[in-house]
């Protein structure tokens, strides 16, 4: 009752509603808040602390960024979701809000896009800056084994150097990718090895035209730390993904390099293992295995640990059982 209590305290103001019906819309940072409700960054930080500290919100700090999103799971969750869903979504105020969030995301995938355009040609260069991709490559593959695979699909495919490695052993593959430019030099590069059973295509990883249980392995190489809300595009690729299919993801381990978020456009500062776990787990998938790489010590190089995941689609039966089981 005492926690009910302060839940319903903590949300009873105009403002504090409007970030809650906010951030059930993916996690921000104080600045992007402040930017879309028009408030000091005093008052919308006060407004935060009570709703983290009555278990409505996670708060994060990630490098000099502190995030907030809200709580997964537990009674402050429920109430959150509850309360959003109250909320009129077509009213005025709420309606202003969500188009200056719409501006917010535009202004940083523009940015981004930017970015990737400038790269796109020396793409494998950049992400060499970091870390060995031939070690992380050979990682992978032998995370996936030998053998056909089936249906292939990379998200956020880039230059297409994961459909190269894996195209020759699948029925049939498909790139996916929001930039044209990358998009360009992938298609170059599948016709230079002559990979016939490869389409690429222009896509949102968030909003996926492809059907559900349509692919036996997914891809997710170095992409996440590029988004807004990586527990989205997982969800996508746990619904295109066959019951036992596998989900591949390779990206940055928690690290405190600002500068790649102003020079290389990351959203993230890598990747925390237990949100991967936590998000994994509500998309329906099973963590089947977690490794990390850590780079060699070398002067004056920059040294990034990578981590990979492999995950497996659970079953409509076994979905089932643990939902009757809780």
């Amino acid at each position: 009752m005492d926690a009910l209590l302060r839940g319903l305290r903590a949300v009873g103001e105009g403002s504090r509603l409007r970030l809650l019906h906010l951030l059930a819309q993916g996690e921000l940072n104080v600045t992007e808040l402040t930017q879309i409700l028009g408030q000091s960054q005093p008052r919308i930080s006060r407004h935060l602390k009570l709703m983290c500290d009555a278990g409505l919100l996670d708060r994060y700090r990630e490098g000099s960024w502190v995030l907030f999103r809200l709580k997964d799971s537990g009674p402050g969750a429920s109430l959150a979701r509850t309360v959003v869903g109250l909320l009129p979504s077509d009213g005025p105020q709420l309606q202003r809000d969500a188009e200056q969030l719409k501006a917010v995301r535009e202004t940083r995938s523009e940015e981004a896009q930017r970015y990737f355009k400038a790269n796109a040609a020396n793409w494998h260069e950049v992400r060499a800056l970091h870390v060995s991709e031939q070690e992380v490559e050979a990682a992978w593959l032998k995370l996936i084994g030998e053998g056909s695979i089936g249906t292939l699909v990379d998200l956020g495919t880039g230059t297409g150097r994961v459909l190269e490695l894996l195209a020759p052993r699948a029925a049939h593959a498909i790139g996916i990718d929001a930039n044209r430019d990358m998009l360009a030099i992938a298609r170059a590069n599948m016709q230079k090895a002559e990979l016939g059973n490869v389409k690429v295509r222009h896509g949102d990883v968030n909003a996926l035209a492809l059907p559900e249980s349509s692919a036996d392995l997914v891809t997710i190489h170095q992409v996440l730390h590029y988004l807004d809300d990586p527990a989205r595009a997982l969800a996508e690729a746990a619904r295109i993904l066959k019951p036992g299919g596998r989900l591949l993801v390779v990206d940055f381990a928690p690290h405190d390099l600002e500068f790649l978020r102003e020079e290389h456009a990351h959203r993230r500062l890598g990747i925390a293992a237990d949100h991967m776990s936590g998000w994994l787990q509500r998309a329906g998938l099973e963590l089947a295995h977690f490794s990390t790489l850590k780079p060699p010590k070398r002067t004056g190089k920059i040294g990034l640990t990578v981590s990979l995941w492999l995950a497996v689609k659970i079953d409509d039966g076994t979905n089932k059982k643990r939902a009757r089981d809780g």
